[in-house]
């Protein structure tokens, strides 16, 4: 598995793009297998040669329960805990250095794979969400919203940003600290923005306002994505009862316990938008997202 990702990583490091979209379809692939092989097969992606993984299209994907005890997930998940071989740092990286490139429809695709495979590793291994804690990285999502992108990415980018705010509420102060909402609204409010793209906003909207869970780390972790050791059964336990505690920054007006309820998300978000009353009450009466509660 370091060997793949190792060869991976070589690649979309690179300027040149036949071999960044090369390590962008090995880590697909190697997520693919993680996610719909078994256990017993688990031996045979450290067997496989890492240019040569490709996806089963006859298996079924896992349930999530299912993964604590599948040797790959866990072992993907132990070496995700540490720097090396993290793959969400690499992909943001990626992302960074794509987006400084010139701007055609063969870079756009590289963009949105990179997108599909970032959301992927960030619901794998939640504790990777905790690097968009920082302000540069939290700024990398809101760049990919600007009105310069082409619409299919613009939505991908607000499907990362949820991920990256599922149950972590401390990146989501990070996100309302550099003007997330300003961004968000503003986008939603002009006219130029493709139709698509306004029903993802007005959806990210909504799963803003929803009540806050305490994060499943401490708040305290470090800005890395080691930030949250926890082993893979742990963290699927941790996703079924949401349970754990979390102590805020106390910084500005950020709550003591680091989450906010509806109602103090609904004025912050009343000063870029008129009509959150009602965006609440569809909330309320609707509730779009029980199944997350």
């Amino acid at each position: 598995m370091e060997a793949l990702l190792s060869l991976s990583f070589d690649n979309i490091a690179s300027k040149d793009t036949s071999k960044i979209r090369k390590g962008l379809r090995q880590i697909e692939g190697l997520l693919a297998q993680i996610c719909l092989s078994n256990s017993k097969s688990s031996a045979a992606i450290h067997k496989r040669r890492a240019s040569a993984i490709t996806l089963n299209q006859t298996a079924s994907p896992k349930k999530l329960s299912d993964l604590a005890d599948d040797l790959a997930f866990r072992e993907f998940f132990r070496i995700q805990d540490g720097f090396e071989w993290n793959v969400a740092t690499r992909i943001v990286a990626c992302l960074e250095r794509l987006l400084g490139m010139s701007t055609s429809g063969q870079n756009d695709l590289l963009i949105l794979s990179a997108l599909s495979n970032l959301q992927g590793i960030l619901l794998l291994h939640p504790p990777s969400r905790t690097i968009f804690s920082r302000e540069l990285y939290m700024n990398l999502l809101l760049d990919l919203l600007d009105p310069f992108n082409c619409p299919a990415i613009q939505s991908s980018s607000l499907l990362v940003l949820v991920t990256a705010l599922i149950s972590t509420p401390r990146n989501t102060r990070t996100f309302e600290s550099i003007d997330g909402l300003l961004t968000i609204t503003s986008l939603f409010k002009s006219r130029d923005t493709a139709q698509q793209v306004k029903l993802k906003l007005l959806e990210f909207l909504y799963f803003y306002l929803m009540p806050e869970t305490p994060s499943i780390g401490s708040a305290s972790a470090p800005n890395t994505a080691m930030g949250l050791q926890r082993s893979p059964s742990k963290l699927l336990g941790a996703f079924e009862r949401r349970n754990s505690t979390v102590s805020g920054d106390g910084g500005g007006d950020e709550p003591k316990s680091g989450t906010r309820s509806t109602e103090e998300k609904q004025r912050l978000l009343g000063r870029y938008l008129n009509n959150v009353d009602d965006l609440v009450d569809d909330l309320r009466e609707n509730a779009p997202f029980a199944e997350m509660v």
